[in-house]
């Protein structure tokens, strides 16, 4: 094999290597603010059958960001939540999610079929000319120097090497990533570690009884998952058993021996089945100089709380505009640090919960757990919505690096329709009239959207925090509260 040709040419300004949900969520984002971007994506197409099914009103949130909820919401099932039961049907743990607009804008759960989010997201990608996609490319060598990366892929299609120049290099390569192994970050393992196997299928006729509800069937012998995705999609997660060899368990005959509780082969067609392991493990360096990684490539969680995805978005959220800051000379380079100390302890709250969720699937682990499950009362969840971890958060009090609600204006516009993807400050009516004229002008210069409304939505929010004004970032994360205008003004100094 041939040596690539050195070249000198800068491609881009960010190179996303994988164009799953993740890095194409990521292209979407660079490409709305102009960023020049190069996606490289080892795969010839989008994969066609089901992986992720699982997402919450923070993704949606980031769709409607870049312009692709509505088309989104066409393919979604809103989702009421999941329940935990033991053997004989008794319910142990009731995580149910309202079904109802919530705090963000959006529903609480959704259920999609990835295939779909993909082709969303990917055609997205395509109204901007700033960004670039490269399908069966296969990055296998990073060089950084102290302005650029050199990134040395292959053209799989027809054997030819290429290099290129961009400023910076984010890994969305999943699990086995290249960027992870080049900034040289050791996984730190949470401690899950179980074969299930998935299995994906398809109803032949309506079975109502298999209910809306996720089922979480906790058993000391053989615990198992129930979703019900979009359609008629249905899903099932089953423990393996010590032993139990992967290849026999995917035949057909012995999946519905697995199934049998559920339906039979007149009821459901197979789509998929697979063998995974589940993980739980955190890199403990998300970013060495140029290279950086988000996703999988950072983070892995068992499935029992359906964030994998969603943190993956989350990541990319966060980063895209700091990205952009850095990129367009609005910040330095040092802003990018705290992108791994705002969002790894965030994660971490999720894994760790869904490691002890799956702790408790044992019925007996539950019943030791959650005493008044034992004694036949359920026991109630709600989810959690973590703040993130330190960074930029100047703020004096509750709000600050928390995800901050999107009302909506008298009119009925969302927050996040009005100031797009910018700081933008929410101010009671009567603290925006008293700021001075300096202050706006302050305001302005830096960019920061101003909205002040005397609805009860906009209101009781800066109620409940005691505030006059909220500065909100662009990854709808709050920076800080303020009630002064000296208060604001140091808020502001900030972007």
């Amino acid at each position: 094999m041939a040596e690539p040709v050195p070249t000198h040419e800068t491609r881009a300004d960010v190179a996303i290597i994988g164009c799953g949900p993740v890095g194409a969520m990521l292209a979407n984002l660079l490409g709305m603010q102009g960023i020049r971007t190069l996606v490289l994506e080892r795969e010839a197409s989008i994969y066609h059958l089901p992986r992720a099914c699982h997402f919450d009103d923070e993704v949606m949130r980031l769709l409607q960001t870049v312009g692709l909820a509505g088309r989104m919401a066409e393919l979604v099932h809103v989702s009421p939540g999941m329940r935990f039961v033991d053997d004989r049907g008794r319910l142990l743990l009731d995580w149910s999610r309202p079904t109802e607009i919530g705090p963000q804008g959006w529903n609480v759960s959704y259920r999609f079929h990835q295939p779909e989010l993909e082709q969303v997201l990917r055609t997205g990608i395509e109204r901007f000319d700033c960004v670039s996609v490269e399908l069966r490319t296969e990055v296998f060598a990073l060089e950084q120097d102290d302005e650029t990366v050199t990134i040395r892929y292959e053209d799989l299609a027809s054997g030819a090497l290429h290099a290129g120049r961009v400023r910076y290099v984010v890994g969305c390569d999943g699990a086995r990533s290249l960027v992870r192994r080049m900034i040289g970050a050791p996984m730190e393992d949470l401690g899950f570690h179980e074969r299930w196997l998935v299995v994906d299928a398809i109803l032949k006729r309506p079975l109502p009884d298999l209910g809306d509800y996720s089922l979480q069937f906790c058993s000391t012998t053989r615990p198992a998952t129930y979703v019900r995705g979009t359609g008629d999609r249905r899903r099932w997660e089953i423990a393996l058993l010590p032993g139990e060899d992967a290849a026999a368990i995917t035949k057909p005959e012995r999946i519905f021996e697995l199934l049998q509780r559920w339906v039979g082969p007149d009821d459901v067609d197979l789509e998929r089945a697979a063998v995974y392991t589940f993980h739980s493990a955190l890199a403990q360096q998300w970013r060495r100089g140029r290279l950086l990684i988000a996703g999988d490539s950072a983070h892995l969680t068992p499935p029992f709380l359906g964030q994998g995805m969603c943190a993956g978005m989350r990541d990319v959220g966060n980063l895209a505009w700091k990205l952009a800051w850095v990129l367009t000379g609005q910040s330095s380079d040092d802003l990018l640090d705290s992108y791994q100390t705002e969002r790894s302890p965030h994660v971490r709250e999720y894994i760790e919960l869904a490691v002890r969720l799956g702790g408790l699937i044992n019925t007996k682990a539950m019943e030791a757990a959650l005493p008044s499950a034992a004694s036949g009362e359920p026991v109630r969840m709600n989810s959690i919505k973590p703040r993130l971890g330190p960074g930029l958060a100047p703020g004096w009090n509750g709000p600050a690096r928390s995800i901050a609600p999107q009302p909506r204006s008298a009119d009925g516009a969302r927050l996040d329709d009005r100031v797009g993807y910018r700081f933008t400050a929410v101010l009671r009516p009567d603290f925006a009239a008293s700021l001075p004229d300096a202050t706006r002008a302050r305001l302005a210069e830096r960019k920061i959207v101003v909205v002040a409304e005397d609805t009860p939505e906009h209101l009781s929010w800066l109620n409940r925090h005691d505030a006059a004004g909220v500065l909100i970032r662009p990854d709808r994360y709050v920076l800080g509260a303020a009630k002064s205008v000296p208060e604001l003004e140091a808020l502001a100094e900030y972007v």
